[in-house]
């Protein structure tokens, strides 16, 4: 599958150019969901949510919906990754799970600060665990340091099944190379000029890039750290609009889902 949406859904500016007027904002996350195919709950970065507030979303949205869910800044901000195993289970323990199999992969985002240790990186890619109460959980580590551009950092990732989220952006480094079972792109460069966000060339190459990450392969073209490819593997693929002009972020995934 390849799903593709916005980071959040309470956004004020999206009332009355995304929502329609009148709309009232308990209704905003139904309406949204009948238009994209997953959200990014990026709130959980600074907040734990009830699993009651979980639930709620879960019932708010249709079958084959999907949210992925953004880390606790707790444990990713953490001094020595490594120590970041508590932190981690009181996350993953506090309501993520409610849920169900609306489920995504979990985003853990890295600050501009935090640099490439390969040692303590990789002994955080070990407490990830490959379940929680039974369901099954997906990882994606995004990182924003150039240190992170060394093939040790692609081979840590491939070797415990962990996405290297792909960020189209002018502020932190690119790195396709594909190291999980899925593939998650973050683009961050739509523009308020352009009422689709991005001018239709662009959102054209958008989704003939996800239909070939879907389709299994790792493309030559774009940029990678590591001279490994993935081998070739059906893989689900998640595109969120995020940041750039993000007034505009609906009307580019939904552009995008149209192309697909």
């Amino acid at each position: 599958m390849i799903r593709v949406g916005v980071g959040g859904w309470t956004y004020q500016p999206w009332r009355g150019t995304f929502y329609p007027d009148g709309l009232k904002q308990a209704d905003e996350l139904a309406y949204a969901a009948t238009r994209l195919t997953a959200i990014e709950i990026n709130g959980t970065f600074y907040r734990a949510q009830a699993p009651a507030s979980f639930a709620k979303w879960r019932d708010a949205t249709p079958d084959g919906f999907v949210f992925t869910v953004k880390g606790h800044r707790a444990v990713v901000n953490a001094k020595k990754l490594a120590d970041s195993g508590e932190a981690m289970t009181w996350f993953l323990n506090s309501g993520v799970t409610a849920l169900g199999a609306k489920l995504g992969p979990i985003l853990w985002q890295f600050a501009p600060f935090k640099t490439f240790d390969a040692d303590d990186f990789g002994a955080f890619l070990k407490l990830l665990p490959p379940e929680v109460g039974g369901l099954p959980l997906r990882h994606a580590v995004e990182v924003r340091s150039s240190t992170f551009l060394a093939p040790a950092f692609v081979d840590l990732c491939r070797a415990r099944n962990v996405a290297i989220v792909y960020a189209d952006s002018d502020a932190y480094p690119a790195i396709a190379d594909v190291t999980g079972d899925f593939v998650y792109a973050r683009l961050q460069r739509s523009q308020e000029a352009e009422a689709a966000g991005y001018p239709a060339r662009d959102l054209d190459r958008f989704a003939k890039l996800a239909k070939t990450w879907a389709a299994g392969d790792d493309p030559d073209d774009m940029p990678h750290v590591s001279d490994t490819r993935a081998p070739k593997k059906k893989r689900d693929v998640f595109v969120f609009m995020i940041a750039g002009a993000k007034v505009r972020a609906p009307a580019a995934a939904m552009g995008l889902i149209d192309r697909l």
